[in-house]
């Protein structure tokens, strides 16, 4: 079948990645906000790992839809470039993207042309890549060593605090 969604998303994994994230939104805990987001990541092997918003009463203590998944996804053995995409699903109208330390969190393990579906509570859409919703990021590779696993550690870049190009420069 052709592929039909960026990402090469099939309609039928497109449809199942949705809903999912529309129904993972049913496992939030936000008493306070009563702002319900859904999660939903579709792996390589075609897996999809839902998470949904946790809140607290010490609000920073909170966390995202966008991370519950993706860090239950890392414990199950999913790590860095085995993201094909992420819906995001909310009930509000436009819909939400995920907040700038989610976008950050989810740069850790996925690619910057992974794209990122986000549901509106109709069911509308708005799609942009990871790299357009945090674009100049900073990764694993601007560390010494390229992190992943453990590896690397603070240091190298350029002096002065300059960034090379992502083609050696």
């Amino acid at each position: 079948m052709a592929s039909s969604h960026p990402g090469g998303l099939t309609e039928g994994q497109f449809r199942t990645l949705g809903q999912s994230a529309v129904d993972a939104k049913a496992n939030a805990y936000c008493p306070y906000s009563s702002f319900r987001v859904g999660a939903a990541f579709l792996t390589s092997s075609s897996t999809i790992i839902t998470g949904a918003n946790i809140e607290n009463a010490s609000y920073p203590v909170g966390t995202c839809a966008e991370r519950v998944a993706l860090a239950k996804a890392v414990m199950d053995g999913h790590h860095r470039g085995a993201f094909r995409a992420l819906a995001v699903a909310t009930d509000i109208t436009p819909p939400a993207s995920p907040c700038g330390m989610c976008r950050q969190f989810m740069r850790e393990f996925c690619t910057l042309d992974m794209p990122v579906f986000m549901f509106d509570g109709e069911g509308a859409y708005v799609v942009k890549t990871l790299g357009e919703l945090l674009p100049m990021s900073f990764g694993p590779e601007d560390l010494k060593g390229g992190g992943g696993k453990g590896e690397g550690g603070l240091g190298g870049g350029k002096a002065g605090g300059e960034r090379g190009d992502r083609d050696g420069g």
